[in-house]
């Protein structure tokens, strides 16, 4: 089969959309797909204009443009992409979207056009933006047409639903190599007792993903804690990630009075990510617009509890109780980072269960679902 793949960003060391297009691009090449991606993304050296193959096999074909300031949006974006599709002529066109995603809304309305299979992924929650959203589909005709949608997971879908005015959109998740993620080793449950429970957040320092507040629900907990037998910070925060957030957080590092139970690491290559959470106990995120939360599902596949907020994409592979908890606000967000701090039995049962039990989400069942996608969007053209 040949696929290409249309998205906005492709690039290395960049968030999660792109980490999973790339991933999966890369698993249906070693699955003996032809594969492309048509991105507006300039290349590592620059380069506006390009095609390179990847060491997967994964043909990159760049549009970016110059005009633009580095921005993954092309002027003549649809153009470009309707010649790409008209020489490669794929068997399936899979478009990766977001809120703002025009090189990628381009991208469907180019397949759409020249009447490819197409299926259309949304990376995002549509949340406060349903009533344009769905005023937009009925003027375009993209609520009757022939095209397989789905989301990153149940609650993103069912936001899409509702601002497509449509029944039948389904869920590819994320995925990962689960075996590459999976812990080895007892389980090492650290309390106030015996060491600091270990907390880890990786994540965009951005104020999508709430990074002041996370911090905000940390001290709360810690707060509430108090001293350890030792006399030392019951629980310790590392901070993984940058951006604009960054100076934010580190000035109320300081205001909350958490200097010494809190480290910003920074930026961490992904590929490190594995050993360094081998020393670690809890993933926290204070995110309230979640599509899915791939760190989360690399920290719950490294067995890891989860602490994060509910009506989020993160309650795709965590289950109340079992793997992590899921918060309705802040308070009870730190209120659960105290409960597993406290209780020393149910932390160590999750985080056996965490190591013992791998989330369901390998890239064979993604592969799987979206070739079922393909599948579909070949159906509707025909029905």
């Amino acid at each position: 089969m040949r696929v290409v793949h249309v998205t906005d960003c492709y690039a290395p060391r960049t968030g999660g959309i792109e980490s999973q297009v790339r991933d999966l691009a890369g698993h249906q090449a070693a699955a003996g797909h032809a594969v492309h991606v048509l991105t507006a993304t300039a290349g590592p050296d620059g380069g506006l204009r390009t095609t390179t193959t990847e060491p997967t096999g994964v043909r990159v074909h760049r549009m970016a443009s110059a005009v633009t300031f580095g921005v993954p949006v092309h002027p003549l974006g649809g153009r470009l992409i309707t010649r790409a599709l008209e020489r490669l002529r794929p068997d399936a066109v899979h478009v990766h979207a977001g809120v703002l995603s025009p090189f990628a809304h381009d991208g469907a309305r180019a397949a759409r056009a020249l009447g490819l299979p197409l299926a259309i992924t949304w990376h995002c929650m549509l949340t406060g933006v349903e009533r344009p959203v769905r005023f937009g589909a009925r003027l375009t005709g993209w609520r009757d047409a022939p095209v397989a949608l789905s989301a990153v997971s149940t609650v993103a879908a069912q936001r899409v639903a509702a601002a497509l005015g449509r029944d039948d959109v389904a869920v590819v998740t994320n995925g990962l190599d689960v075996a590459r993620w999976r812990p080895a080793g007892p389980v090492e449950a650290s309390s106030p007792s015996d060491g600091a429970l270990q907390v880890v957040a990786t994540q965009r320092l951005a104020p999508r993903k709430r990074s002041v507040p996370l911090l905000r629900a940390f001290a709360r907990a810690v707060d509430a804690l108090g001293p350890g037998s030792d006399g030392g910070r019951p629980a310790h925060l590392t901070v993984i990630g940058s951006g604009p957030d960054e100076p934010a957080m580190k000035r109320e590092i300081e205001r909350v009075g958490v200097v010494d139970a809190v480290t910003m690491a920074g930026r961490i290559d992904r590929d490190a990510l594995p050993a360094l959470y081998r020393d670690q106990h809890v993933f926290l995120s204070a995110t309230e617009k979640e599509a899915f939360g791939l760190a989360g599902l690399e920290a719950r596949a490294s067995g890891l509890a989860v602490l994060a907020r509910a009506g989020t994409g993160i309650s795709e592979y965590v289950s109340e109780g079992v793997d992590g908890f899921l918060a309705a606000d802040d308070d009870e967000l730190a209120a659960n980072l105290v409960l597993l701090a406290s209780d020393q039995a149910l932390r160590t049962r999750i985080l056996e269960h965490n190591r013992a039990v791998a989330p369901a989400a390998d890239f064979a069942d993604v592969l799987a679902a979206a070739g079922r996608e393909y599948e579909r969007a070949a159906r509707l053209l025909t029905s």
